[in-house]
């Protein structure tokens, strides 16, 4: 009966050395079995006396890592969240520090170095993809845009129905990483309207420039309106997401219009922003220009990346985008 349970425990042990001189977990799967298939065991993940893992897709065997890394390297922070999903491989490559490093930097340059070095050790652990998907920021790889309307009376025809329209426009910002961004306020589409919003655009156009701060979720910035009566838009904002990292929306606070002196400002491309820094919300500089607080037209901001300008929903009519009842 004991040599019986020594030659039990000896063929276990046995059996066990094969296991790890193989490295390979092997579980049963009597489902399989009935069909004659074999499946091939699966190394343990993480295991340190592991053996080399041969990657069999062609695209690895033939693209050495340093210029894989490279190709990395280019790529925008939302274009490496895609192709971290491509395989576990490209996963792990895109988890180095290196990549968000230089997205967290460039993203939050106003701050400085430094400053941005002390916010990554006090508030996300030392991680920069932690700081680029937790901490609020402004993305530059599209533009955001307020849609908004308005019912309008129409011209009566023959005193037999009152007529009635909706007015539809839309307020874009671009926003850059040096602190400057473009607005444009019209009834154009997304998909016209993408095409104009860079420094180079014409002032046929009506694009206009400005300067604007981002403190945690806050926005602030304001522009110079040229002409005989110079105007100064200032706008506040709450930068939020629908999901974390995604910084896709943002809430139109206050709008505000007031007058400047001409002696105060000699070009749109000063620093308006600075100009108007502690200024209340009913402060005018210029009599002719009373300070008004914008009440309508605050609808929040949602943002479309350029790649999604031509097919965004925002592109459609008002009689598919509005409904409203006559009378």
């Amino acid at each position: 009966m004991t040599s019986d349970y020594i030659l039990k425990i000896a063929a276990e042990l046995e059996s066990a050395s094969r296991l790890r001189t193989a490295q390979f977990l092997v579980t049963q799967r009597p489902w399989l079995d009935l069909y004659g298939i074999n499946v091939r065991p699966v190394a343990p993940f993480g295991s340190a006396s592991r053996k080399p893992y041969v990657d069999e897709a062609l695209i690895h065997r033939n693209l050495p890592d340093e210029l894989l890394f490279e190709i990395f390297s280019r790529m925008t922070p939302y274009t490496l969240g895609r192709a971290a999903c491509v395989c576990r491989k490209w996963k792990y490559t895109i988890r180095n520090p290196v990549f968000w490093r230089n997205a967290c930097l460039k993203t939050w340059q106003l701050n400085g170095v430094a400053e941005n070095y002390k916010i990554l050790q006090s508030n996300y652990d030392g991680s920069w993809r932690k700081m680029w998907l937790l901490r609020p920021r402004l993305r530059t790889d599209g533009i955001y845009v307020s849609r908004n309307t308005y019912i309008r009376a129409g011209v009566a025809e023959w005193k037999i129905t009152n007529p009635v329209h909706i007015v539809c426009y839309f307020r874009y910002l671009r926003f850059y990483p040096s602190g400057r961004f473009l607005y444009k306020n019209s009834s154009q589409k997304v998909k016209d309207v993408a095409k104009l919003m860079h420094f180079r655009t014409s002032k046929v156009d009506c694009v206009f420039s400005g300067r604007y701060t981002l403190s945690e979720d806050k926005v602030e910035a304001a522009l110079l309106y040229p002409g005989l009566r110079p105007t100064v838009w200032r706008i506040r904002l709450r930068l939020r997401g629908t999901t974390a990292g995604a910084n896709n929306r943002m809430d139109l606070l206050s709008l505000v219009t007031s007058g400047v002196n001409d002696n105060e400002v000699s070009s749109p491309d000063e620093d308006i922003l600075g100009l108007v820094e502690g200024w209340q919300e009913d402060e005018t500089h210029n009599p002719d220009v009373p300070a008004v607080s914008h009440k309508k037209g605050l609808t929040p901001f949602v943002f479309v990346p350029f790649d999604e300008v031509e097919t965004s929903v925002l592109n459609l009519p008002v009689d598919k985008m509005d409904y409203y009842v006559p009378g």
